[in-house]
This record gives C-alpha cells, sequence and structure tokens, in this order.
C-alpha cells in the first residue's frame, strides 16, 4: 500500500501557516504517497479545503479521521496531545518541534513509539538546502520586521525633498546578520533608510556592505579572529565585549530603528539592547525584536505585545513573523517538508535510513526513546 500521509490543522494561537499547499500535494503523491489533509489546514494561508481536493487531497473534518492509518504526520508546530495520542505506533512525525523548549511535547512522542524529526535540526549542508526551514522562514521574518517597524514609525523611511522642506531618511539599526538580518537589510535600504549593522563574525562585514549598509564593530585583533573555519562566531573576550557594547550604546543612541535578531540554540537569546540603551533613545523610535519567544534581545520585550516605554520608544514583541505573511511562508515550508520526505520515500514505501546524515541530525524520538544528543542534554 501507498504511504499514507495526513496534515492537520494547526491548533496553536496565532499560528497561521500550514505544512502543506496543492502544489506540494501533487508533489507528494507523484511520490507514491496518498494524502489527507484536515479541513480548514489552509485557512490562515488563503489556501481553501477544495484546492487540496482539486489536487488530489482527500479532505476530513477531524482530527482522528485524518490521523487514522497515518504513516506520516505533517504540522509547522508540534503535536497536540490529542494528535499524539491518535498516532499509529511506529508513525513519523516532521514538524518544527522547538524540542529544546517544548519538553512535554517530545516526551509525549517517545511515549507515542513515534519517530519525530525536527526540521530546525536539519544541517545547514548543501545537500540539505532546499529543506532548510531556518533559512525560508528567517528570510521571511527579516522582510516582515521592516514592515512592522516601518507601520509603527511616525515618520517616513526614505529621504524626500519637497517644496516645504526636506524629510530625513529614517536611520536603521540591524543587530545580527544571519539570514533574518540581511533580509532585514535588503528591506530597509530598499524603503530608501539609512543602514548600518553589526555582527561578532568578520566575514558578515563584506555581506553587509554588499547590501549598500555600513558595518559596525570594534575591528581589532581579536575581531578579525573571531570566527571559526566552519563560519561560526568565537566566544569574545570581556575585553572585547566592554568596547562594543560602549560603540553600539552610543549607536543605538542616534537610531531610530534598530531590529534585533541574535538567537543561540538551546539557550536563551542573549541581551543585546539594555533597558539603559531603550532609555537613552529618542521618542518615537522603534525596536523590533524577533528573538522575543526565546526571551529576548532587547530589555523590556514582551511576547506578543508592543510596550510603549516612558520615554516613548515602542518595543515590538510579535511573535512568529513569517506568519504574518503566511502564504509565502508556507509556501516555502511546504516544499521545505515535500523535499525531507523525499529522503525517506522510496517508490511509495517509507525506507527510513538513520544513517543519512540529514535524517540523523534531526531525528529527536525513535523506538520509544530520545535520541538526539542535544535534546536528551
Amino acid at each position: 500500500m501507498a504511504v499514507a500521509i495526513a496534515v492537520t490543522r494547526e491548533r496553536r494561537e496565532g499560528e497561521t501557516r500550514c505544512a502543506i499547499t496543492p502544489e506540494t500535494v501533487k508533489k507528494l503523491i507523484a511520490l507514491g504517497a496518498t494524502v489527507t489533509v484536515e479541513a480548514g489546514t489552509g485557512l490562515g494561508s488563503s489556501i481553501p479545503d477544495a484546492d487540496y481536493a482539486e489536487a488530489g487531497a482527500t479532505v476530513k473534518p477531524d482530527t482522528r479521521a485524518v490521523l487514522d492509518g497515518a504513516d506520516v504526520l505533517l504540522k509547522v508546530r508540534g503535536p497536540t496531545a490529542q494528535e499524539t495520542s491518535a498516532l499509529k505506533p511506529g508513525a513519523i512525525v516532521i514538524a518544527m518541534l522547538d524540542a529544546y523548549r517544548e519538553k512535554d511535547t517530545v516526551e509525549a512522542l517517545k511515549g507515542a513509539n513515534a519517530t519525530a524529526f525536527a526540521m530546525e535540526f536539519v544541517p545547514r549542508i548543501t545537500r540539505a538546502q532546499v529543506m532548510d526551514v531556518l533559512s525560508s522562514q528567517a528570510n521571511l521574518a527579516g522582510y516582515r520586521a521592516v514592515i512592522e517597524a516601518a507601520y509603527a514609525f511616525g515618520k517616513g523611511f526614505p529621504m524626500m525633498m519637497t517644496a516645504a522642506g526636506t524629510v530625513a531618511p529614517a536611520k536603521v539599526f540591524v543587530m545580527g546578520v544571519g539570514v533574518a538580518g540581511l533580509q532585514a537589510i535588503a528591506t530597509a535600504r530598499r524603503l530608501g533608510a539609512v543602514v548600518t549593522a553589526t555582527d561578532v563574525r568578520p566575514a558578515t562585514k563584506e555581506q553587509v556592505e554588499s547590501l549598500g549598509a555600513k558595518f559596525l564593530a570594534v575591528e581589532d585583533e581579536e575581531f578579525r579572529n573571531a570566527q571559526t573555519a566552519g563560519g561560526y562566531a568565537k566566544p569574545m573576550s570581556p575585553e572585547y565585549q566592554a568596547k562594543q557594547a560602549v560603540l553600539t550604546g552610543e549607536h543605538i543612541r542616534k537610531q531610530d530603528i534598530v531590529i534585533t535578531t541574535a538567537l543561540i540554540p538551546g539557550r536563551a537569546a542573549p541581551v543585546l539592547v539594555s533597558a539603559e540603551q531603550v532609555a537613552s533613545m529618542k521618542p518615537g523610535s522603534v525596536l523590533i525584536d524577533l528573538s522575543v519567544e526565546a526571551g529576548g534581545n532587547v530589555a523590556g520585550a514582551k511576547a506578543g505585545e508592543v510596550v510603549t516605554t516612558a520615554n516613548g520608544v515602542s518595543i515590538v514583541g510579535y511573535t512568529n513573523l513569517p506568519g504574518r505573511i503566511a502564504a509565502d511562508a508556507s509556501a516555502l515550508y511546504a516544499r521545505n517538508l515535500t523535499a525531507f520526505v523525499g529522503l525517506m520515500l522510496k517508490d511509495g514505501v517509507v525506507t527510513l535510513d538513520l544513517d543519512d546524515e540529514i535524517l540523523k541530525a534531526a531525528v529527536v524520538t525513535h523506538g520509544g526513546a530520545v535520541v538526539h544528543e542535544g535534546v536528551k542534554g
């Protein structure tokens, strides 16, 4: 029998994305699978049930009917307790599990004897680029961060020369130059802002400047050697951190908009902007904290809220920024998932090779145990 793939509605508050689109329904069927989708799965991404049916999926009205006999469950977020309890033993679950923080979900999957894969653990190697959900979603988060900043900012972004006088361009500072940071730089530049950016990795300087922004860092000998051969940042000395804090603190005080993007897997997000630095900013300034769900980069940021400080600065702590551009976020994520499923689906049959470097890196639970070393630890 063909492998049965199920997709259920996302039930986490505020989650508008979905794990499948009509495009990827067709691709999964071409791989030899049957696809069952819960009614309402795509509504947050403007995909009606009829589009799934037209693409070849079976649409069913409730969770248990969708999961009955399913070999593979595709999700955006980890499954709920109800969904996990409805899985057949040995079923495969593929989602962004947030496995370091969502311990209850991981334990439930272990108890259900599910083989669960966390898409955020897919290694960043050439072969896995098409499955890299962190990049696909962070790219949209960086774009949306600038759109939210423009909405919250009470002035325009570009310089405007009018008969009544000149409007100065907005000053935007991006802290953290990963995928989200680079897209934020590019988007802010397109809108006409004067953009600066900082990162502890010296290799990012060239990337920042290639986008027309200015790089900000204490560029001493320690900074020039602050990157490993694999491209990761080395820990910086307290002396360097103090010098960099003074430089960025002076810079933040003059900015209209600050966008922070720093995350450390398995740990709380580092605080990049202190309460004192927030207090030094001009009234009407805006901070966008992309890492608020992991504790936040900005002192005073609150998940899901916009905080206005006593000095009139807005700290925007919206969660799930990719979900604010859900149609595109779902399309990219669904393609990531489909490529990942393709690793284990041969002629309509699941062939699970956990020695494959991608599957091995992403598997969290298997055979009734937590097998991911980082999550176990």
